[in-house]
């Protein structure tokens, strides 16, 4: 029944160990990390602090009130994703097959590897190479697919492992409740506790199509995940994995006003496409083409974001870098790469929530009118 070996890695507490690497003095403290005003939201915090019941995306002025003796931090971006990549480097250089499914989680596929070295043997050494070579704690978990593997990644944390071969997978998974399984959030988990289903192990034992009345499309898919079935592969994850735009002038310009314009209709389109889709970015390309068709490129890693108002200033220093020759241009071009999974860090360090609000007001009326739909004043060609 199960033929695949998928290892799934997650730094513990990911912000908050950064920080503790660089000021040790956090140790054994609570650590809650976000917004710093009232108005904010906690990205992430300690296990100490979660002992006082503080959890992600929390309003920072409850956090505070469950936890006033905590140590508050508004976070780093740019630390969290140098050391992001640290560990991705480090899997990339060991690992047949990964997927980064965020800036603190990877998938790997490791099957056949029993046959030359042991898949458990490896999985331990990698991740004792992991501790060792950026100090950060991580757990995975060993089984026969994604979901499997993820679920034993959280019995392991904190900072340990847990493996479940193909013959023991039912038995792991039915006595966990049910909001140990992906895909089941709060309102799902309250709905089937309702009816009485409070463990995975009930759940899988609902007659399926019972399962699909109740919960709609993903009833089904949520029934076989109980089950221990599930057969989404591992997305190879490449450093190119991008999405791009370019634009081609009518005549060669060297109006550099509307060329700027320009790069901002395109990035306003592809953060939307990025919002949309779940994803991040980790680097940006700028890319132009003179009038006699020399093509030039310049490329910057930045924090992990989907946010066009810190792209855009971003964009056009690298255009100006860029543009020395002051020559007729062809065409421009703008590409995010290095995408990673994470639609809830997009409110990560925000003070303020209006900030994401009206992106989400922005993107529901592209979602309703189109992408064109409303767009910012400086990237309309005047």
């Amino acid at each position: 029944m199960y033929t695949k070996t998928i290892l799934h890695l997650d730094l513990d507490t990911f912000f908050v160990s950064v920080e503790r690497l660089v000021n040790r003095r956090l140790n054994g403290k609570p650590v809650i990390i976000g917004g710093l005003s009232d108005r904010g939201v906690v990205a992430g915090c300690s296990y100490e602090a979660r002992r006082f019941g503080v959890h992600s995306a929390m309003p920072m002025k409850l956090a505070r009130m469950l936890c006033s003796d905590a140590v508050f931090i508004r976070g780093d971006m740019g630390l969290y994703s140098h050391y992001s990549r640290m560990v991705t480097e480090i899997i990339a250089g060991s690992a047949p097959l990964y997927e980064k499914a965020s800036v603190d989680e990877h998938y790997l596929d490791i099957t056949g590897m029993d046959r030359f070295f042991g898949s458990l043997k490896w999985s331990q050494e990698l991740r004792q190479r992991i501790i060792r070579e950026t100090g950060l704690p991580v757990s995975w978990g060993l089984s026969v697919n994604k979901t499997v593997s993820k679920i034993a990644t959280g019995e392991a944390k904190p900072n340990g492992e847990c493996e479940v071969p193909s013959p023991l997978v039912r038995g792991f998974l039915f006595p966990l409740p049910i909001r140990r399984m992906p895909m089941i959030g709060e309102k799902t988990a309250t709905l089937l506790r309702s009816m009485g289903v409070a463990t995975i192990g009930t759940l899988g034992s609902i007659p399926r199509e019972m399962v699909g009345q109740v919960l709609g499309k993903n009833g089904e898919t949520l029934w076989k995940r109980a089950n221990g079935i599930d057969h989404t592969p591992v997305v190879p994850y490449s450093e190119q994995k991008s999405m791009s735009k370019e634009t081609t002038f009518e005549s060669d310009t060297i109006d550099v006003v509307a060329i700027e314009q320009t790069l901002v209709s395109m990035v306003e389109q592809l953060a939307y496409q990025l919002r949309n889709q779940g994803k991040l970015s980790g680097c940006i390309t700028v890319k132009i083409r003179y009038a006699n068709f020399d093509t030039h490129s310049l490329q910057k890693r930045i924090p992990y974001t989907a946010f066009d108002h810190v792209m855009i200033p971003l964009v056009h220093g690298l255009f100006r870098k860029l543009y020395e020759r002051r020559m007729l241009i062809r065409l421009v071009g703008v590409r995010f790469s290095e995408l990673v999974g994470g639609s809830q860090q997009l409110s990560l360090f925000e003070d303020t929530p209006e900030m994401i609000s009206l992106y989400q007001a922005l993107d529901k009326i592209r979602r309703k009118y189109g992408s064109h739909a409303i767009r910012r004043g400086t990237g309309t060609r005047t």
